[in-house]
């Protein structure tokens, strides 16, 4: 795509995303990396819904702004998950409600003590479209040491063969990433349909050998 049709895709992908609940108010941002190592993002404070293509900020491959107004408090960590998956090309966040909610909750605990999933592998498709997703502890909105910890998360994922495309930071939101907006709009919404599935249900997760078949036969990676 075009940087003009980049742009335009960001607002369509986050008008969609307001107009069916995934985000609220001034809650949420969406990025792209551009073909020239530099980045288009919305602005801090920006509504979803009704974003101005002309308007997004732009910033150079060292994260200096170039054009446009103000750009989110959480570039940095959005630059951070670029750094750590050289094929992402979009990242979204959202305060999705239900996806917040388990995080509040923590409702769900691995017999695993060393896993941090936020979800049980409770569909299919959650464990084909989505995969693994490390839940991040609480820091502050735009705290930078959170770029670190999960750029560290997303290393380690990688080395043990399951890469990831989402995180989920504690008490604000889930973080996205994928080869477009729209590719990562879709790992979104089945994310969060996933967290109201697992809050109205609690159903049991896959077992072992599903989830086997899965990896077997679409190349899941869980």
């Amino acid at each position: 795509m075009t940087e003009t049709e980049l742009r335009e895709e960001i607002c369509r992908v986050g008008a969609s995303l307001f107009a069916r609940g995934y985000v609220h108010a001034t809650a949420g941002n969406i990025s792209v990396r551009l073909p020239d190592g530099g980045y288009l993002i919305t602005p801090t404070d920006a509504c979803l819904g009704t974003l101005d293509p002309a308007r997004l900020a732009r910033v150079n491959e060292d994260g200096v702004q170039t054009g446009g107004d103000r750009a989110s408090k959480t570039l940095t960590l959005h630059r951070r998950i670029y750094g750590a998956d050289a094929e992402a090309r979009c990242v979204i966040h959202t305060h999705s409600t239900h996806l917040v909610a388990v995080s509040l909750a923590r409702s769900w605990r691995s017999d695993d003590p060393g896993c941090d999933d936020l979800l049980p592998p409770i569909t299919p498709y959650f464990v084909m479209k989505v995969g693994h997703v490390p839940l991040i502890p609480y820091h502050r909105p735009g705290d930078p040491a959170v770029g670190e910890q999960v750029a560290q998360r997303m290393s380690q994922m990688q080395a043990g063969g399951t890469p990831i495309r989402a995180v989920m930071l504690e008490r604000l939101g889930p973080n996205v990433w994928h080869h477009s907006p729209a590719e990562a709009s879709a790992v979104l919404e089945e994310l969060e349909e996933t967290a109201r599935l697992w809050l109205l249900t609690r159903a049991a997760p896959l077992n072992a050998d599903q989830i086997d078949e899965l990896r077997q036969q679409f190349g899941a990676s869980w």
